[in-house]
């Protein structure tokens, strides 16, 4: 319609599309990933021979792979879900299941936890196996369009596979631990045991940062998705918001017992006291909420993360929330396009 950012904009039947910049990004990063494998694993190879890579490779296979087939059973227990059905939850479930038809998925399982921190979260082993998790505390914090708009972000997660994406990218990382240990223990003449313990370990920590500089994108691609789906930059902005101030007042207890799941999370409740600094002159009316007009303020100002906040992104899981809340400001100005 007219007077809409592109954000706004939705073609009937038609699903969000990703935007061509982060797609870009992401394709380019991966790509960089095999690469620093490809010559990583001809090296090693060549130096002990290509039967020093069977057996990492087989463990974490085997290790992501359980990983991957009980994840549903691992965040159930560890996060306290318990699955509703509509009657039990009809709100939540319909809203679940309008941007599902809306994001041309199938719908998938809805669920509740019981952890004290409020956030989101969405993981699936297949298309047809969604899952969409919100925390108690995150619906009694959030107004109906805050939360469809969260709710829109973790539908696109799903949408766009990424959680397989990450789970698989992490494979490699781990296969060179394993080899960097496998070369600690190498005895004897002309042993090549130092040359594959140090390129594993340089392999390992560059392929972890790939890992977590692809995790951010997602998130910025969810957050635009969710965008795509009809929700409002100022909704995304303002939920994105209360989170932050919402982990920050969690029990610590909460915070660390939720630590290992933060990369599904809709925000990292770990950094929220830090976080909390950098929002602070965001709510210009001090109501608690982000109306249009102060992400307006916050494009016009400039305002970035300084130097600490950047190195701390740098290996995160998500990306800084000022820039992320920027970036939605800028949306909402139709400063990106898809």
């Amino acid at each position: 319609m007219a007077g809409q950012s592109p954000g706004m904009q939705r073609m009937s039947g038609a699903p969000p599309a990703r935007q061509t910049g982060l797609t870009v990004k992401l394709y380019l990063a991966v790509g960089v990933f095999f690469l620093l494998v490809w010559f990583a694993a001809l090296a090693i190879a060549n130096a002990a021979g290509a039967d020093v890579l069977v057996a990492p490779i087989v463990v974490s296979i085997v290790l992501v792979g359980i990983q991957y087939l009980l994840s549903p059973l691992i965040v159930k227990w560890t996060m306290g879900v318990n699955w509703v059905r509509p009657e039990e939850a009809p709100e939540l479930c319909a809203t679940v299941r309008e941007l599902s038809q809306a994001a041309q998925i199938p719908m998938p399982r809805v669920g509740i936890s019981e952890i004290d921190i409020p956030n989101a979260f969405a993981f699936g082993r297949w298309k047809s196996d969604g899952r969409v998790c919100v925390t108690r505390p995150l619906l009694d914090i959030l107004d109906k369009r805050e939360l469809r708009a969260v709710l829109g972000h973790e539908i696109m997660h799903l949408r766009n596979r990424d959680v397989a994406v990450i789970t698989f990218l992490s494979l490699l990382p781990n296969v060179f631990y394993y080899l960097f240990r496998i070369g600690l223990r190498m005895r004897g003449r002309n042993n090549p045991g130092p040359l594959i313990s140090l390129v594993s370990i340089l392999m390992y920590f560059v392929l972890q940062l790939l890992v977590l500089y692809v995790s951010r994108i997602r998130e910025y691609a969810a957050d635009e998705g969710s965008v795509a789906l009809g929700n409002p930059p100022d909704r995304m902005a303002s939920a994105l918001y209360k989170l932050v101030y919402g982990a920050a007042q969690a029990p610590p207890e909460a915070v660390k017992g939720a630590a290992g799941f933060k990369a599904f999370f809709a925000s990292d409740p770990s950094r929220a006291y830090k976080e909390i600094e950098t929002l602070a002159d965001l709510d210009i009316d001090r109501s608690g909420t982000i109306e249009p007009r102060e992400l307006e303020a916050l494009r016009r100002s400039g305002a970035k993360p300084g130097f600490g906040a950047r190195m701390i992104e740098f290996l995160s899981t998500h990306p800084n929330m000022l820039k992320r809340i920027r970036r939605l400001a800028d949306i909402q100005a139709g400063g990106i396009a898809g």
